[in-house]
């Protein structure tokens, strides 16, 4: 009885330590119960299976993509042109958003023209871009890159005048050059902001895909979509949606690590576990 209680207390102190583990695992619950309450209606016939496949056929279609090796094909295609457009885009708006948060003159030149551009839909650029680029590569990433661009201009904007203007009169009273007012007053102290923007031009990435895999494309997540659609097969478009989610997790929570990491010195509100 003795060493029951010991394993008992043991396993008690270690509770908190684990606490962190068991909080990434809430999230799984809403998932998993959606899928087996989804594979019970539709084995129950209360679904029809021929418009909602049950989950464990679309882990079947999942797995024969894999085997056949017609899955890395499609994810290694689709990888490639989210993170080159991601980062062309993200790019572009750091350099550009830094402009025309230090500069009235650029913003009065360039943000009208930005915001018309903003308020293009994705697919209205798919012709323009099959036009001037041809149906290689290039217009798929075109598309891709201009989707992310918005986000982190628009962000990385608000956070630069959004900063105190006492860090900057401080800054140029040590005289500090642009450019290294730039480097360690202004990007520093829009860090958080940059990061919401990178974010949400990520996610924003993973749509322009399907839009930009329209552009004649033979491989690809956008592609396995089309595919399933031509050929009346909810399974193969239910698991290509599954896979973009999936991806699009997966590269949030890559970018959400290195947010905490680069932004570990805000000692910042994080919420309680009671709610409001």
């Amino acid at each position: 009885m003795g060493a029951l209680n010991l394993v008992i207390g043991r396993w008690v102190e270690r509770l908190p330590a684990w606490r962190p583990a068991l909080t990434d695992l809430r999230g799984w619950v809403v998932p998993l119960l959606l899928l087996a309450l989804l594979e019970i209606l539709v084995r129950s016939g209360v679904l029809p299976a021929h418009q909602m496949p049950a989950p464990s056929q679309v882990a079947q279609t999942l797995y024969l993509l894999a085997q056949s090796g017609e899955l890395w094909r499609h994810l290694h295609a689709s990888l490639l042109r989210v993170g080159a457009g991601f980062a062309i885009g993200a790019a572009l708006a750091i350099v550009i958003g830094t402009w025309v948060g230090l500069s009235r003159r650029a913003e009065a030149y360039l943000e009208p023209t930005f915001q018309a551009l903003r308020a293009i839909p994705s697919l209205a650029w798919v012709p323009l871009l099959l036009l001037w680029l041809g149906i290689d590569e290039t217009p798929k990433i075109v598309l891709i890159a201009l989707g992310a661009f918005f986000p982190v201009y628009l962000a990385l904007l608000a956070g630069i005048r959004n900063i105190d203007r006492k860090l900057v009169e401080v800054g140029r009273l040590y005289g500090l050059s642009p450019l290294a007012l730039v480097r360690r007053i202004l990007l520093p102290a829009a860090l958080p902001s940059l990061f919401t923007g990178l974010r949400g031009a990520l996610s924003l990435s993973w749509m322009f895909l399907v839009a930009a895999e329209l552009i004649a494309a033979t491989r690809g997540l956008g592609y396995l979509l089309s595919d399933g659609r031509e050929t009346s097969r909810p399974d193969l478009v239910i698991a290509a949606i599954l896979l973009l989610a999936l991806l699009g997790k997966l590269s949030d929570s890559l970018l959400k690590a290195w947010e905490t990491r680069a932004l570990r010195w805000r000692d910042s509100f994080q919420g309680g576990e009671g709610g409001a």
